[in-house]
This record gives C-alpha cells, structure tokens and sequence, in this order.
C-alpha cells in the first residue's frame, strides 16, 4: 500500500506536529491509523495514511453504506431512515439560502439520493463522485447527471455547492476548494458538512469515536481550523448548523465499537441516551457531533 505523511499543515503551513490520537478502521481493514495535531493552529490529522492512489480499497465495504446504498443491518436501517428526514433538512437549509430552484453541484454525492430529492424540487443538478460504483448506481437514475471528476463537470457555475460529509476524505484540500469556489456563482453559498471532534460524544468515545473513520476520513475539522481553512481560501463562513440526527448514528457505531460483544439492543438504548446527551450539552457549548458550515466567497 502505497502512504503518505504529512509534513506541512494544509491550513497554517506550519511544519510541527504533535500526537494527538490513534483509531482503528472499524469498517475495512482493522488496522490502526495515527491522527496528529498542527502545533500552531491545532488541525488534527490522519497521518501517515493511504494516498490518493491506493485509498480506494478502503471503501470496498458494503458496511460504506453512502457507496452501497444497501440496508443489510440494524444500523443501516437506521441510517436509511434518518435519510429520509435528514434530505427534508438539507432542502430547507438551501431553501433559506436561495430564493428558488436554481442550478446546484453536489460534491461527493455517493449514490445521488440527494440530487434526486434535489431534481424532484425543480433544480437544475450536477454530481461529482469519485467511486465507480456510487457513481454507477447514481447516473441509473439521475440520468448521467454525476461525472468522475470536477474537470468533468459541465456547467461552470452554480448557485449552490454542497459536500455533505465529504471534505474529510479529500487529499487536495486546498485545490479542490479553490476548484469549487472559482465554479460558485457571484452570490452562490458552499454548503459544508463535517464530524465535530470537539463534541461531547467525541470526548466520550475517544479512539472508539465513529466521526474518526480512519482512514477515509483524512482531515477532522474543528469550528477554529474549517474558519482558517475557509478564509485561507477566500470564503467567509456565514451561518453554522447542527445536525442533531448525527450523533444518533454516530453513538450508535461508537457504541459497537466500543464493545464488539454487547447486544445490539444495549448498544440502542445507550446511544440513544449519549446521543440526546451530546445534543443537550451542545446547546452551550455548540459543539455538535456534526456541524454544517455555509460559505460565501469574502
């Protein structure tokens, strides 16, 4: 398997780092991945980790349920229906953005279930997604509306671009943000969404922690390093908003990996419980187990 480490910090450019936390890949292969901290600006960092080139066994799993789309499991049933309500937000969140249905890039759009809600509401719709057979199952019924990569992409300007829980797994930070502002219209909006590793169910879960998953999740965002991040890249963050579903699933996964061999029912009940937990303590502190940034070019 072809590594890579990270020497210089992405948001700062800083050249030391300290350790911050090891995880193990859950989902794939077992092993355990480094995670590092920037020492000026605190970013956190899976490092060493697969490069670009050879990351793509990592989501050969059925388990990678946004590539497979399949329901096999409890938690996958439960991921499935929190879809349903969480497709319903994400349209008011743009809706309360945009006056009316206009064109919108969905980076990383896995399967296309968002861009079908999306075009069912009279939008005008583009996809970007790496993985073949994501990228297959979403052309099946977006009617090839999703390429490979943003040089593929036809219209080169939209109103809205979305990374729902993408931004952690690119390995050209920078220049796939510069790529995505440069095709954001003049009064556009970015729309992003990344796991929180300042939350109360990160604190709590620690190694264990689902919004880690190691390695696919190359970058882990706190509020302080996706502002420094944005404004090294032109943009202005203009509103935050959680998403509450989140640390359900996320307690849910963090749950059985903390204990391989407790019941399914117990691992329910108890994430349940540190979910409803994590969201109330987040009511003061705002850090949620997942947190939506909306940008604007500065």
């Amino acid at each position: 398997m072809a590594s890579e480490n990270i020497t210089i910090c992405p948001v700062c450019n800083h050249d030391t780092f300290s350790p911050y936390n090891s995880a193990k890949d859950y989902t794939v292969s077992g092993e355990v991945f480094t995670l590092i901290q920037c020492s000026a600006c605190q970013f956190i960092i899976t490092s060493p980790r697969p490069a670009k080139n050879s990351i793509a066994r990592y989501y050969l799993s059925d388990d990678y349920i946004s590539h497979s789309g399949k329901s096999k499991t409890l938690f996958d049933k439960i991921y499935l229906t929190a879809r349903k309500f969480t497709l319903k937000w994400k349209h008011q969140l743009i809706a309360d953005h945009s006056t009316h249905a206009q064109a919108i890039l969905d980076y990383g759009c896995g399967t296309g279930e968002f861009l079908k809600h999306m075009k069912n509401r009279g939008w005008q719709i583009e996809g970007v997604e790496p993985a073949a057979n994501a990228r297959t199952k979403a052309n099946e019924q977006l009617g090839n509306a999703v390429s490979e990569t943003l040089q593929t992409v036809k219209l080169q300007s939209f109103n809205i671009i979305t990374l729902w829980h993408v931004l952690e797994h690119i390995h050209d930070l920078n220049d796939t943000i510069q790529h995505l502002k440069h095709l954001l219209a003049k009064d556009g909006k970015m729309i992003i969404a990344v796991p929180n590793p300042k939350s109360h169910d990160s604190q709590n879960y620690q190694n264990n922690w689902a919004g880690y998953d190691v390695p696919r999740h190359l970058w882990h965002f706190t509020q302080s390093t996706m502002d420094a991040l944005l404004k090294k890249n032109g943009l202005k963050i203009v509103e935050t908003r959680p998403m509450k579903l989140d640390s359900y699933y996320v307690c849910l996964l963090s749950e059985g990996y903390n204990n391989l061999k407790q019941h399914k029912l117990i691992s329910g009940i108890k994430a349940l419980i540190e979910g409803t937990l994590s969201n109330r303590k987040a009511k003061k502190s705002k850090e949620y187990s997942s947190l939506t940034y909306i940008a604007k070019s500065a």
